[in-house]
């Protein structure tokens, strides 16, 4: 039994290295793109066709399209889920999860909005996706890029 686990081991870092070395021929990584850091909800509207209504400058400065596909992130429940994004008034600060997303969040919650990107792994090395931090009326703080191992560099856009 124990010769079995350890051929079981060497041979799944073998099949790894393999994959690492031919990682770049049509391989693509999914890619945080860009996000929106602790917006607050201020609205939640449950009889509405489901998404998120976000402020477009706020959307604008992560590099988020309308009706793109984004992650949300409730920062004071835990709780993860997909929609895609409505366009809202510029600089109207709106953040409004609306249809089902409404019932994952309560107003005045602080929201993480993310969009990913599809990219090889020679563009993912020099990648630096957008950071949006606003205040607590959504309003644009500042605009970063990561940088290596989560530090920021202050860009504004």
């Amino acid at each position: 039994m124990a010769k079995q686990r350890v051929w079981g081991i060497a041979y799944a870092r073998t099949i790894f290295k393999a994959v690492i070395r031919n990682e770049g021929e049509n391989m693509t990584v999914t890619m945080l793109k860009g996000k929106i850091h602790r917006a607050v909800v201020q609205q939640a509207e449950l009889d509405y066709v489901g998404s998120i209504t976000v402020d477009l400058e706020l959307m604008e400065a992560a590099g988020i399209y309308e009706y793109e596909k984004v992650q949300i992130v409730d920062v004071e429940n835990g709780s993860r889920f997909e929609t895609y994004t409505i366009a809202g008034e510029p600089g109207s600060g709106m953040i409004c999860l609306n249809g089902a997303a409404a019932r994952m969040v309560q107003v005045q919650d602080h929201i993480i909005i993310m969009a990913y990107c599809e990219m090889t792994p020679e563009e993912a090395k020099e990648h630096k996706p957008y950071v949006v931090f606003v205040d607590e009326d959504n309003k644009v703080k500042s605009v970063a890029r990561y940088e290596k191992h989560g530090q920021l560099s202050q860009e504004m856009r």
